[in-house]
C-alpha cells in the first residue's frame, strides 16, 4: 500500500488505485498522546484515546511507500503532523533492539518503507539542516529502508506531490 499522510488538502485522482491513501490531517480530530503508555501496556498496538488517529497509524504501518507532506516548523513537523506521528507510537513495542549499535523499539508487524517527506516552509538553510538531521534519526523509529527529503516553497507543493505521485504510475 502506498500512503500519502499530508498536512494540506491535496486535490489528487486517487480513483482506479486503491492501494493508494491520502489522508488529510486537517480534516480529522486527532488529541495530543498523553503519554500514558496505555498503547505498550494496557490495550498492546492500540491507543486508548478513541479519535480519528487509530484509523491512520495501521495505515503507516502497514504502508511500504509514503509520502509525507509537511509545513517545517522550527526545524520539526508542524503541530498537525508531529501530533499524528506521536499518536503512531502503538505500531511500536516496548521492548528494545539494537540498530547500528543504538537502541530503537521494536516495530509491531510494520513493513519497510520507502519514504518521501515532502517540507515547505523552512526560513532558511539551518532550518532544512536541522529538519534533515530529524528525518535520519527518525527512519529508524519509522522502519524507513530508504528516505528522500525535499524542500519546496508553499506554492510549489502541488506540483511536487503530483511528481512523485507519477513515479507511482498514478498521473
Amino acid at each position: 500500500m502506498k500512503l500519502i499522510l499530508s498536512d494540506r488538502p491535496l486535490p489528487l485522482e486517487l480513483s482506479g488505485h486503491p492501494d493508494v491513501v491520502c489522508v488529510d490531517l486537517t480534516r480529522l480530530k486527532i488529541a495530543n498522546c498523553v503519554g500514558c503508555f496505555g498503547c505498550w501496556t494496557k490495550t498492546p498496538g492500540r491507543c486508548v484515546i478513541r479519535d480519528d488517529a487509530v484509523k491512520v497509524y495501521p495505515l503507516i504501518a502497514q504502508s511500504d511507500t509514503v509520502l509525507y507532506v509537511s509545513r517545517i516548523k522550527y526545524g520539526g513537523y508542524d503541530t498537525v503532523m508531529k501530533t499524528m506521528l506521536e499518536r503512531a507510537i502503538p505500531v511500536q513495542q516496548a521492548f528494545i533492539r539494537i540498530v547500528n549499535g543504538e537502541t530503537h523499539h521494536v516495530q509491531r508487524s510494520v513493513a519497510p518503507k520507502d519514504a518521501v517527506i515532502l517540507a515547505y516552509g523552512a526560513s532558511d538553510e539551518e532550518e532544512r539542516a536541522l529538519f534533515r538531521q530529524l528525518i535520519a534519526r527518525n527512519a529508524h523509529n519509522m522502519n524507513f529502508q530508504s528516505h528522500r527529503v525535499l524542500f519546496c516553497k508553499e506554492d510549489q507543493v502541488q506540483d511536487l506531490v503530483q511528481k512523485e505521485v507519477a513515479k507511482w504510475g498514478i498521473s
